[in-house]
């Protein structure tokens, strides 16, 4: 099994800059594709981001794109998301996630999830 933590929310004002960090230990790290995703009050799920096990291909939600980049340390067993420019709409619990494909982990059908941390922004 591959248990997942992340950390690194909090609440932070419109335009603001957060990084989030999910540790992950278990069964082998760097085989995995690791993702993001996040849902709010009253809506469904949304990817954010994904990252291979190499660092070397990323994915980004066009939502997001431009404002958070995903990243990855294979020597640290984490994958973090740097969220700048963040706009009210970003408020969110975000849950790291890991599996084997990129096609698994974009469609939300991974098989690791953490709990969550959560992201709250404020105008």
């Amino acid at each position: 099994q591959v248990q997942l933590v992340e950390s690194g929310g909090g609440l932070v004002q419109a335009g603001g800059s957060l990084r989030l960090s999910c540790v992950a230990s278990g069964r082998a790290f760097s085989p995995y594709v690791m993702g993001w995703f996040r849902q709010a009050p009253g809506k469904e799920r949304e990817f954010v981001a994904a990252i291979s096990w190499n660092g070397g291909t990323t994915s980004h939600a066009n939502s997001v794109q431009g404002r958070f980049t995903i990243s990855r340390s294979i020597a640290k067993n984490t994958v973090y998301l740097q969220m700048n420019s963040l706009k009210l709409q970003d408020t969110a619990q975000y849950c790291c996630a890991a599996d084997r494909t990129f096609s698994t982990v974009v469609a939300g059908g991974t098989g690791y999830w953490g709990q969550g941390t959560q992201v709250t922004v404020s105008s």
